[in-house]
């Protein structure tokens, strides 16, 4: 099959940004062993790919992994690839991240409350100095679900979330993948409540020049400081890596 100009360039763009993105989470993620920043929220594009490369990062740097997956988006293919990069055996990582699937809000609701308790608690994780980090891969996406009356959705997400507030509150670390919802979008209102629910929220962009990481919520210094790797200047200026 012959490919037209723009679908080669369409082709060397996505190798250079896999390539950018992988670059640009390594120096993001050195941030975050020392400074877990609680509930942080990545929204924007390829995110729950992110998501699966995060995962991999975090065991391989001794942190145990946790994944919530309500979008059935998570990809060990994306966690070998890693593994491969830094000549680490890929089942020595997809062995050490621990998942649990979603198909329904109900479900979701479930494991961010029951199940994750019981994961949390095996092992005696609790009380050990490193808590281990939590994966909310497509938090919302189950929510979204228009056969799940309207009256149902707010209240079980927010119960949801109460008791991950109440597991972050004991120092777990807490990392949120879901995809922007347009603001016409029936529920978008779930969107809002994500966001304020949040600590630090990023937005995660693609474009020509490589992937941007802006920061849409969080605390900055007067003088900016360095936060998961992102150059982050004044409050109400323009906080981008790229």
């Amino acid at each position: 099959m012959l490919r037209t100009p723009n679908a080669e360039r369409r082709t060397i763009l996505a190798k250079n940004s896999e390539r950018h993105i992988s670059f640009w989470l390594d120096e993001a993620l050195l941030q975050v062993e020392s400074s877990p920043l609680g509930k942080v929220l990545f929204g924007g594009e390829r995110v729950e790919e992110i998501s699966s490369y995060v995962a991999g990062w975090m065991v391989s740097h001794g942190i145990e992994t946790i994944v919530l997956d309500g979008a059935n988006r998570f990809d060990p293919y994306i966690v070998s690839s890693f593994a491969r990069k830094i000549l680490i055996p890929p089942e020595d990582l997809l062995h050490r991240i621990r998942i649990a699937r979603a198909f329904t809000c109900y479900q979701m609701a479930t494991l961010m409350g029951e199940k994750l308790v019981s994961l949390l608690m095996e092992d005696n994780v609790m009380v050990r100095a490193q808590k281990p980090l939590v994966i909310l891969l497509g938090p919302l996406t189950t929510f979204l679900d228009e056969d799940v009356p309207e009256r149902e959705v707010s209240p079980l997400l927010e119960r949801s979330m109460r008791k991950v507030e109440s597991l972050a509150a004991e120092g777990i670390p807490f990392f949120l993948f879901q995809s922007f919802l347009p603001p016409h979008a029936r529920r978008a209102y779930l969107m809002r409540k994500l966001f304020e629910f949040s600590n630090v929220v990023w937005r995660v962009s693609l474009d020509d020049e490589g992937p941007k990481l802006v920061m849409e919520k969080g605390l900055a210094s007067n003088d900016g400081v360095e936060r998961l790797g992102v150059k982050v200047r004044k409050p109400g200026g323009v906080k981008v890596y790229g």
